[in-house]
């Protein structure tokens, strides 16, 4: 019978690279509760298919996006945020022209509605109807204009009283927001009738 040769206590105990690997595994899984992931695996977490999979899927993500993106732009700019105006409506100063052309009344907003009136009135046979329509929409239009030119000059001061200096263009700017009625206005009226920015 063999007798069993028995390792020294003093030999000491070679492991292969397997072994250590595996050990080293072992314990770092027995600290993290988790065994740690591979180089490979990390990599594979991080990359990004340039093509989806499923591209109806990915299609109506990217159009409900689109969607939400386009109604936040229409509500900050109906609620008048400058992140979502144009360039030519952003400012303290147009949203000084934009509180005073709404808290005023405009004589110009009811341009559109007279001008269906007239153009209904020109369809009667009858040609003193007719001409006393036009004659109509031409004293209107003429007391529209006189009253945008004395909206401007009154804007032009309020601005230089407030800030010191007025823009390039802000009659022009007051004077098209007054031609448009009150409802259709955008951004949207923050002021109501008669409630006038501080000067």
């Amino acid at each position: 019978m063999a007798k069993q040769q028995s390792t020294p206590a003093s030999e000491p105990i070679v492991e292969t690279a397997a072994q250590t690997a595996e050990r080293l595994a072992r314990g770092a899984k027995e600290a993290k509760g988790r065994p740690t992931p591979s180089r490979a695996e990390r990599e594979a977490q991080n990359k990004r298919p340039l093509v989806p999979s499923d591209r109806k899927e990915a299609s109506k993500a990217a159009k409900a996006q689109q969607a939400e993106a386009r109604r936040r732009a229409q509500a900050g700019m109906a609620a008048g945020d400058d992140k979502f105006l144009p360039a030519r409506e952003r400012g303290p100063q147009k949203k000084f022209v934009r509180d005073y052309v709404d808290a005023r009344f405009n004589i110009g907003e009811f341009m559109i509605p007279v001008m269906f009136l007239v153009i209904i009135l020109t369809f009667m046979p009858v040609p003193e109807i007719q001409v006393y329509g036009m004659l109509t929409l031409w004293v209107f239009f003429i007391i529209a204009i006189a009253d945008c030119f004395f909206l401007g000059f009154r804007v032009r001061k309020a601005l230089r009283a407030k800030f010191g200096q007025d823009e390039r263009g802000v009659r022009w700017y007051a004077a098209m927001r007054a031609l448009q009625l009150r409802p259709l206005r955008l951004p949207k009226p923050q002021v109501k009738r008669g409630q006038f920015p501080n000067k």
